[in-house]
């Protein structure tokens, strides 16, 4: 039996990556699932269209995470459109690494506005439209805990403001049974990050398990947190990296 049968599902960033991979999996569960995308339309085209070739429903806004009112429209229009928003996926993210000296002002409030500022609008919006027993999922990083390298500052910052985030919004939204968790993918095989990347054999010799993960594990695991079974998580961090930190 599907998992997400009827549920409507939001989420950010969702034309490639994780986020693709996010998408379809909800889908192929039964969800109706809109996603945003801030730029190539081709790609999410043919996210949309993966979608419907399994059976699934899928819909593609454009809009970028960077302009609040970007998020906040895309979410406005999936409950103008669908009712409400049972799944908020907070998927979209920037990375920016050089040496801490190198940075400007722009590179922290680029970071910040997609990485946390987002994840804040989208949510704001979401709840005015979440019925009993929603699920708030922001996908943060491995380095919110540990920041496993230098010219790595910005980021594990932002990733790390997602933690204070979930644990207050689990609080505020627990009456509701609405839970909040943040997924925090470690090295994961993307175009952004490949497994074979120059880093890649380094990181390999610090993790448990010795090789990058996967968009479908990611997702896979997303799709746990998203339904009844996993009722009673909220306010955690749920880590997975192939045991990079432990």
């Amino acid at each position: 039996m599907k998992k997400l049968t009827d549920k409507i599902a939001l989420v950010t960033g969702g034309s490639r990556g994780i986020g693709a991979a996010i998408v379809k999996r909800l889908a192929v569960e039964g969800a109706k699932v809109v996603f945003t995308y801030a730029n190539s339309p081709e790609k999410a085209e043919a996210v949309v269209a993966d979608v419907k070739a399994a059976g699934g429903e899928a819909l593609a806004i454009k809009a970028s995470s960077a302009i609040p009112v970007e998020v906040t429209a895309a979410v406005t229009k999936t409950i103008a459109d669908f009712g409400r928003v049972d799944i908020l996926v907070n998927n979209a993210g920037i990375y920016i690494g050089k040496a801490f000296e190198e940075h400007t002002l722009e590179d922290y409030n680029d970071i910040m506005a997609i990485n946390v500022q987002a994840v804040f609008v989208a949510a704001l919006a979401a709840v005015k439209g979440m019925p009993e027993g929603g699920r708030i999922i922001t996908i943060g990083s491995n380095m919110g805990d540990n920041a496993i390298g230098p010219e790595t500052t910005l980021y594990t910052m932002s990733k790390s403001a997602l933690q204070g985030f979930t644990r207050g919004l689990a609080r505020d939204l627990g009456a509701r049974k609405i839970t909040v968790n943040l997924v925090q993918p470690g090295p994961t095989n993307t175009d952004m990050n490949p497994a074979d990347a120059p880093l890649a054999d380094y990181l390999k010799t610090r993790m448990a398990l010795p090789e990058y993960g996967t968009v479908e594990d990611i997702a896979s695991f997303v799709n746990f947190i998203a339904s009844d079974e996993a009722k009673y998580i909220t306010g955690s961090f749920l880590t997975i990296d192939g045991g990079l930190n432990a």
